[in-house]
């Protein structure tokens, strides 16, 4: 698998994400994955904000806000994720908030772009940053996607030595998301298009929303979440 980062010009709010797209990636192979971080789709829909605003707009964004030592640990769109992704990282003195529906920003990009580039197979990925509990430093998390589906899954099938497996599944595109997010940065890169070529992936025309959504009555941190909550 081949991940390729493209340096760009700062994103200015309301400007059209398509066309800053296609300036900085004009043609595309098929079976390619085009990933885009959240924050210039979100300035493209103009989810911005004020930082006197910000402990009431992590409020109204999040199912569930839980105040911690260092931030607030929310769940936003079926994802745990610190603030509900309210960003003041190259925000240029504002608040930026995630889009409003990346899975549907996904889908319309690849509609427009499957045009343009002219190929059949193509899969859009809208990255943001999360922390896995227990563990420092970020990771990529896949927001939206669009074009492949975002689960491998291994249940009923055997391993090596015959054992039929009864949980196994893979995140395909939260671990696409991490390796662009890794070459893609975190600082000044200006990095915020990337393209990965020669994944591993199963590429379709429509995807599951749903697919990677555990029910948090289910989750392996369930425990933990009350925990929290008891704390609050």
């Amino acid at each position: 698998m081949k991940v390729t980062t493209k340096r760009t010009r700062v994103f200015v709010e309301g400007e059209d994400l398509e066309a800053f797209i296609l300036t900085y990636i004009p043609k595309l192979k098929e079976k390619s994955v085009l990933v885009v971080t959240s924050k210039i789709a979100a300035l493209a829909e103009g989810r911005t904000a004020y930082p006197k605003d910000r402990e009431r707009i992590i409020k109204a964004e999040s199912t569930l806000a839980i105040r911690t030592k260092y931030t607030w640990l929310t769940i936003k769109d079926g994802t745990v994720m610190a603030s509900a992704g309210v960003d003041e990282s190259n925000a240029k003195g504002k608040l930026i908030l995630l889009p409003k529906d990346s899975f549907k920003v996904a889908a319309d990009l690849r509609k427009k772009l499957l045009k343009r580039y002219k190929i059949k197979s193509l899969g859009v990925i809208l990255t943001d940053s999360r922390i896995l509990p227990l563990r420092a430093g970020v990771v990529g998390v896949a927001l939206g996607y669009a074009g492949f589906k975002g689960v491998r899954d291994y249940r009923g099938k055997k391993d090596m030595f015959g054992r039929v497996l009864q949980f196994s599944r893979t995140d395909v595109a939260d671990s696409l998301a991490t390796a662009a997010v890794l070459e893609m940065g975190e600082g000044d890169e200006q990095r915020p298009l990337a393209i990965i070529e020669d994944a591993t992936i199963t590429f379709v025309d429509r995807v599951q929303k749903n697919e990677l959504y555990v029910d948090p009555a289910e989750d392996l941190y369930r425990p933990l979440f009350d925990a929290l909550k008891k704390q609050a």
